[in-house]
């Protein structure tokens, strides 16, 4: 089977997580994603643990886990952007590119003569996608964005958490950097919509994708019922605003998820507990009567609920085509049956650490499916075959690009 983006090579300026997640997104489905990363030090989230990737004697590598989420598929070049010789390189590279991803701070790259305007001088084809926390316009153009600033300033906090009159009540951050994640995600989508105009065009372009703008983007429904009400809306803890009962509630030995969609799973839900008066009840007959009147019903089948095992309720709800399901923890989620079926745990040979265990693309393609050829790198493991195969640099001049200078600024 061919990769669907076999053919394509990325040259990827970035580092920590949104970016990344794009270029493996790339790498995923079949690109040569080239790591660009400073000598020495690379990538920040090579030294974010521990944890840290085990070698085959049972000692830490230089890799922490963290990154080893975002970096397969990807070959690393060590090149320091402070030095001519290494803004060279980088320019040759490009000419020679589908793709440059990068995510440094507004204009930076432009004192470096690696900008949108000057590689595309060199190879109108490119398509070239930038990645800062608040874009590239707008009065906060020159901040630096990271993920928790932009979930709190995003509105993601304001609706994430427990009330503030309950136990535990206020703000919560999402317990994985979603803002990241999905701007590498759109900044995905944007790069293959970018390729497919570049294939019936012949035009490259440029791409501007800011964490603060996703972030807004995917409030989603939570947007629109403030924009239909004037209202914004709080935070409902693990309930939902618009659906009743949507929410966590105790068994009398753990915690379980009812998800009740609609009024016939409400009613089936009331029978499986045992109080079919419950759907008849006028308060309660139909979802928005459950809405207004939540404050009545949770305690209700809080109560029910609390009185059987969670399994039992597990089975039984699922039985009636009740959504229904655990909250486990990750050991539970890799043991889980349907998450093994879907292969959504990868190992890949790394030479000094063994099988290294990764995640799976969660992308099911008949003709093209995902890949996993490289694991994540050590740092500038690939700099002499890059260079020399693609550049047909000599010794002296690999060693001059990876020559420590001065440090760039980043995002």
């Amino acid at each position: 089977m061919n990769a669907a983006l076999n053919g394509i090579r990325v040259l990827d300026l970035t580092r920590v997580l949104a970016g990344p997640w794009c270029s493996q997104n790339l790498a995923d489905l079949g690109a040569d994603v080239i790591k660009v990363e400073r000598p020495g030090t690379g990538d920040d989230t090579r030294s974010w643990g521990p944890p840290f990737l085990k070698d085959r004697d049972g000692r830490d590598t230089a890799d922490a886990a963290y990154y080893l989420a975002a970096n397969r598929n990807k070959r690393s070049v060590e090149i320091d952007l402070a030095a001519p010789a290494g803004q060279l390189a980088v320019r040759e590279l490009a000419r020679l590119s589908d793709v440059v991803l990068e995510n440094y701070k507004v204009g930076q790259l432009r004192r470096y003569g690696l900008d949108y305007a000057s590689l595309a001088a060199l190879n109108p084809r490119l398509v070239y996608c930038s990645v800062t926390g608040f874009g590239q316009t707008g009065p906060w153009a020159h901040r630096a964005g990271y993920d928790f600033i932009i979930q709190a300033l995003g509105g993601m906090m304001s609706i994430t958490g427990e009330a503030d009159d309950r136990p535990g009540g206020g703000p919560q951050k999402v317990g994985v950097a979603v803002s990241d994640l999905m701007t590498g995600m759109y900044a995905t989508q944007a790069v293959l919509a970018a390729l497919l105009h570049r294939e019936r065009t012949g035009e490259g372009q440029y791409i501007d994708v800011a964490l603060l703008d996703v972030q807004v983007a995917m409030l989603a429904n939570m947007n629109t019922n403030f924009l239909a009400s004037g209202q914004p809306p709080g935070r409902w803890g693990n309930a939902h605003p618009n659906i009743v009962p949507y929410q966590a509630f105790r068994a009398s030995d753990q915690w379980i998820v009812l998800a009740v969609g609609n009024d016939d799973q409400y009613r089936r839900f009331c029978e499986v507990a045992g109080r079919a008066d419950l759907h008849r009840d006028a308060r309660f007959v139909r979802n928005s009567d459950r809405v207004r009147n939540r404050e009545a019903l949770v305690p209700l089948i809080a109560g029910l609920i609390g009185r059987r095992a969670a399994a039992w309720w597990l089975e039984a709800l699922e039985r009636a085509g009740v959504p229904c399901g655990p909250i486990n923890d990750l050991r539970q989620v890799f043991d889980n049956e349907q998450v093994r079926a879907r292969g959504l745990r990868v190992d890949i040979e790394r030479e000094d650490a063994g099988p290294v265990a990764l995640v799976g693309s969660p992308l099911k393609m008949s003709a093209t499916p995902p890949s996993y050829r490289l694991p994540p790198p050590r740092l500038g493991e690939h700099t002499a075959q890059v260079l020399r195969d693609l550049l047909g640099y000599d010794d002296a001049a690999i060693a001059a690009v990876r020559a420590r200078q001065t440090e760039g600024e980043r995002r």
